[in-house]
């Protein structure tokens, strides 16, 4: 099938598209959510220049669609039946995992655009999950999280260890609770790596960022 990539830039959207393609499906288009201001993406806060790398490494283009919280469905829907007409696409892969009203919102817009929803990560062990993106050559950083894990984590590459640690502060080894997103700067999936732009860190309203250099 002709597949939509939910694409989030983070290891989640990054390896449940590999693990679509790898069932053969052919990536045609990369959707993001962005921001009202169109200048960072929502909840993983990448800048366009960041996601076009990533796309330009997949090879596919990368549409940004800015909208609100409160009119993000309506524009969420309107987005997918585009790229159906314009790629000629039969469904939408997603990274989520087993929050069950994510996976139902996620086949409600699906049905709208009449698009068939793709959970290639349903339903698997989180941490196990997180292990299996690392030895399958996933590298990505921390690019936002909660104040439990703090500055400190901001900007660390996920790995085995760094998962351990941050298990033993409580917090969910794949961050599905949206304790912590990602920036994916490599994987099998890319011809060449991402190269970040320098960044600084900052606290808003009790969640951690790395802010971007334009």
């Amino acid at each position: 099938m002709n597949i939509i990539s939910s694409w989030s830039g983070g290891k989640d959207s990054c390896y449940a598209l590999m693990l679509a393609i790898s069932k053969g499906n052919r990536p045609s288009v990369l959707l993001n959510m962005m921001n009202e201001n169109n200048k960072i993406s929502r909840s993983h806060g990448l800048t366009p220049s960041l996601l076009n790398q990533q796309a330009k490494a997949i090879g596919v283009p990368l549409i940004g669609i800015p909208s609100s919280w409160e009119d993000y469905e309506n524009i969420y829907i309107e987005a997918l039946k585009n790229l159906k007409d314009t790629y000629q696409t039969n469904a939408v892969v997603f990274g989520d995992i087993d929050l069950e009203p994510h996976r139902e919102w996620e086949e409600k817009v699906c049905n709208a655009a009449e698009l068939k929803a793709i959970l290639p990560l349903w339903q698997q062990n989180r941490k196990e999950l997180v292990f299996e993106m690392i030895d399958n050559g996933i590298k990505a950083i921390i690019t936002s999280c909660n104040t439990i894990l703090g500055h400190y984590f901001l900007g660390k590459e996920i790995t085995k260890q760094l998962v351990e640690e941050m298990e033993a502060l409580g917090v969910d080894a794949c961050g599905e609770n949206g304790e912590y997103h990602t920036v994916v700067i490599d994987c099998p999936l890319f011809l060449t790596p991402v190269v970040l732009p320098k960044y600084s860190k900052i606290t808003h309203n009790n969640y951690c960022f790395l802010v971007w250099e334009s």
